[in-house]
């Protein structure tokens, strides 16, 4: 069952076109990744989803009809360019953003100092949003954008610039606004955080899907071929080898893709007999950042390095 579904949606200004024939289905209760690069267009098709575009083709269906208005009382969205009026105080900010979704009272009050609380913000509730630092404005934002209690949750880029102790925390909100059967979507060009937080992704490149499904899917269509090896030694025995395709370093890990599905074991077998001590041979394993080089192409390394360890 899909909560959401993203059907042939093209846009295009001037002469580009940002998005060129994308579609997507996000089922319910999921976390779902929209990937890519800088200027992908991700952030394009998130605002024809939020109908802050309007698409030159194609539709959002939810519930099997065509998004209407009633959509937005329903999201909870975080835009990638951060909007907060800077004069206002932390917690009228609060109080005004859930107020634009028809919640107001005690209890929003309530759930507003709690989140506080936890984002250690509390002490600062009475505060100009212009007197925080950004990434405390950023906090600010993301409570301001589940607090009405959203059925769907639209995230762009929601980890950007945040510590590694801060995106553990909105890590473990997300987490739990699916246990409570949300709705998660987000973008991001940090291959680590799609990989170990979705249940299913869309891979967009130059404005088109490259691949999509859930992450198992994903992973065991590109995976047949690859090992993913943590190892002690020199490897350049294996240049030019005849079985070995590619080897990639990402530090940690090495990815080494062999020519045929079966020569596997034999990578296992050269490896001994070169003594390189192997410390862990995971066959048939690919990290998403592998998998969007080889659809994708390697390109700037900001994108394709991941992101914090402990996500």
């Amino acid at each position: 069952m899909y909560a959401l579904e993203v059907k042939n949606l093209r846009k295009q200004f001037d002469n580009v076109v940002a998005v060129d024939d994308v579609s997507f289905s996000v089922p319910e209760g999921s976390i779902f990744g929209l990937i890519g690069r800088n200027g992908a267009g991700k952030t394009t098709t998130i605002r024809i989803m939020m109908n802050i575009y309007i698409p030159d083709e194609g539709e959002i269906i939810l519930g099997g009809a065509s998004v209407g208005s009633e959509f937005k009382s329903r999201v909870g969205y975080l835009p990638e360019e951060r909007g907060l009026y800077k004069k206002m105080k932390v917690f009228d900010t609060l109080m005004y953003l859930s107020e634009l979704k028809g919640k107001s009272g005690r209890d929003i009050q309530k759930k507003a100092n709690e989140y506080l609380k936890r984002f250690d913000l509390f002490d600062r509730k009475f505060s100009k949003l212009e007197d925080l630092s950004k990434g405390n404005q950023q906090k600010v934002q993301f409570i301001g954008t589940i607090l009405h209690d959203p059925d769907f949750i639209i995230l762009d880029e929601p980890f950007s610039g945040l510590d590694p102790i801060n995106t553990n925390l909105l890590k473990e909100i997300i987490l739990e606004e699916k246990e409570k059967g949300k709705v998660i979507i987000f973008s991001t060009h940090l291959m680590d955080f799609a990989e170990r937080m979705c249940d299913h992704i869309a891979m967009i490149d130059k404005g088109a899907i490259k691949v999509t499904g859930s992450m198992a899917e994903v992973k065991a269509k590109y995976a047949n071929k690859n090992v993913s090896l943590n190892y002690e030694g020199d490897l350049s025995f294996l240049k030019n080898n005849p079985i070995i395709d590619k080897v990639e370093n990402f530090g940690n890990t090495t990815g080494i893709r062999v020519k045929e599905a079966n020569q596997t074991q034999e990578l296992l077998k050269l490896l001994i007999d070169n003594n390189i001590k192997v410390n862990r041979f995971d066959a048939n394993e690919i990290s998403l950042h592998e998998i969007f080089v080889e659809v994708a192409g390697k390109i700037d390394g900001e994108v394709l390095t991941g992101g914090v360890a402990n996500v």
